[in-house]
């Protein structure tokens, strides 16, 4: 009886063991154990030729963006190493030798997208490299936005938007004549219909083709960007669509003396009285201009001949004309051609004005010719035209402003030898001058040769006297007169008070500052000097965060 008791309990005993054991662990143990057990074998997986593929694929991508950005910097470079319309940008562009795509002519039109003239001929110039390039749609649409950005570019180039419009619709390289008139006659009936208005309110019949109008605008907008050759050619492929009127040779010839040809210029000119216009006053000087400020002082003095011999009586030089002549032959160091000149003036009675005056004083000292600015008046005078106060104002002011102390004085001298009375505005330009030279002594003696001349100072001569005083750490002296100000009852300009009661505040006079607001309310309203109250506020904060 014991025994089977104690069977049965082995045989309890053992099933609960055998139910309490855990299951044995599965094959991944056995397959870890052997991987632990034995050295691991290559797995036969293609990672390799995988991996050299991504690599070679991701090395060919950055080779081309540094080679992109690399043929951007040197295009970019030529661009802005010829930034005016007479450098000869397309061979500069032409001569780097880049190859270009898409993406270059993009980042491209990105960097100049401010700069739309420049812009606009990048993108002519890259649309002639037919042979390897051509224009893709969003090309055409980065040009389209950069022309058209802003309310004034939009105006001016908007027939220039509509080309390139048409051209990046139909995939096409240029405009066809017929397309461009019609692209002319829809810009008149949209915006240029006040001619027309004009015409019908006066019962006029207009002898010129209204397309001739726009056709201009283009032209224009063309040689504005340099393109004077394309706007050119434009012209002879339109002739016999839209004939060329007396605006369409001045604005071409405009477009020849801004990139700085004298003889295409010439040559047009010439064009222009064969085809039977006359060219005005206004073009000969603004041609004559933009030769002599180039340099070109030959050429423009060949074209003031023509101007002379082949013009006509609306054409006949001025004093304006002689006036820029003069100042570029004194400029060149042709003194006895610029007298010369002057003597010539007289004989064809073009009589010098105040303005001729003060072209050719102020030319000749801002080109370093003084003693020829003297003796241009001294010339004038023996011929029966005296300077007056204003040409001598005129002449004193570039002296001054170039701080030319001892000429400033010599002139001052002159004048009064030659019974010129001085004015106010004289003593002001003295004044300012000593001041800028840091020689409040002269400006002193300037104040009392006023007192003793009988000039009166007025509320400029104040002015640049406290401002003087103040630079030059005179506080009481410029306070001193502050108070003369408010007791003469005298009106300061706002910009002039704002900046004394700066000066002031920084001082610590509070009671001038009182004098001169309460002086000054009677001119200035209660908002103004809040405002200057609260600026004051902010400011004072702001110093005590520091």
């Amino acid at each position: 009886m014991m025994r089977r008791l104690v069977f049965s309990y082995i045989l309890r005993s053992t099933s609960s063991f055998h139910i309490s054991t855990p299951p044995p662990p599965p094959e991944r143990s056995t397959l870890l154990s052997h991987l632990l057990t034995f050295p691991p074998k290559p797995i036969p997986i293609s990672t390799q030729s995988f991996s050299s593929t991504t690599l070679l694929t991701s090395n060919l991508h950055e080779a081309r963006t540094q080679g992109s950005n690399h043929a951007v910097g040197i295009l970019h470079e030529a661009i802005t190493s010829n930034p005016n319309p007479y450098d000869d940008l397309e061979t500069a562009l032409s001569q780097t030798g880049v190859v270009l795509t898409t993406p270059i002519v993009s980042k491209i039109l990105q960097r100049l997208q401010f700069e739309e003239k420049t812009a606009f001929r990048f993108f002519t110039w890259a649309g002639h490299q037919a042979h390897y390039y051509s224009h893709e749609p969003s090309t055409y649409n980065e040009m389209i936005d950069i022309l058209s950005s802003t309310k004034y570019k939009n105006k001016q180039f908007r027939i220039v938007i509509d080309m390139l419009d048409y051209m990046k619709r139909n995939n096409k390289e240029t405009v066809p004549a017929d397309v461009m008139l019609e692209i002319l006659r829809k810009y008149c009936e949209r915006y240029l219909t006040h001619v027309q208005k004009f015409a019908k309110r006066k019962r006029i019949r207009v002898k010129t083709q209204p397309e001739i109008n726009a056709f201009n605008f283009l032209l224009d907008a063309l040689c504005k960007c340099g393109l004077v050759k394309e706007a050119e050619a434009l012209v002879r492929k339109m002739k016999f669509k839209v004939k060329p009127d007396a605006n369409t040779y001045n604005v071409l010839f405009f477009g020849c003396c801004r990139v700085r040809d004298p003889k295409k210029a010439m040559e047009l000119m010439e064009e222009m009285i064969e085809a039977g216009h006359k060219p005005e006053n206004f073009t000969y000087c603004a041609a004559i201009d933009a030769f002599c400020q180039a340099g070109m002082v030959d050429e423009a003095a060949e074209l003031f001949e023509f101007m002379v011999t082949k013009g006509s009586a609306v054409s006949a030089p001025t004093a304006r004309t002689f006036a820029l002549m003069i100042v570029a032959l004194a400029k060149s160091g042709k003194e006895g051609e610029c007298f010369e000149l002057i003597g010539r003036m007289i004989a064809m009675g073009c009589l010098p004005d105040v303005s001729t005056y003060k072209d050719v004083v102020e030319g000749m000292c801002n080109a370093g010719k003084v003693e020829e600015a003297y003796r241009f008046l001294d010339e004038m005078s023996c011929k029966g035209y005296p300077p007056d106060i204003v040409t001598y104002n005129c002449f004193l002011r570039v002296l001054c402003e170039s701080k030319k102390s001892g000429e400033a004085v010599k002139l001052y001298k002159r004048m009064v030898e030659t019974s010129c009375v001085p004015s106010v505005q004289t003593y002001n330009m003295l004044i300012t001058m000593f001041f800028d030279m840091a020689d409040p002594d002269g400006a002193y003696s300037t104040w009392k040769e006023m007192d003793e001349r009988g000039c009166g100072q007025d509320v400029e001569t104040y002015c640049a006297m406290v401002n003087g005083l103040f630079d030059c750490g005179r506080e009481k002296e410029a306070c001193f007169l502050l108070e003369e100000v408010v007791s003469k009852g005298m009106k300061l300009p706002y910009r002039a008070f704002d900046t004394f009661l700066m000066r002031l505040s920084e001082v610590g006079n509070i009671k001038v500052i009182h004098k001169v607001s309460e002086h000054m309310k009677k001119f200035y309203n209660h908002s103004m000097a809040r405002r200057f109250a609260l600026s004051e506020k902010r400011k004072s904060t702001k110093l005590r965060g520091k």
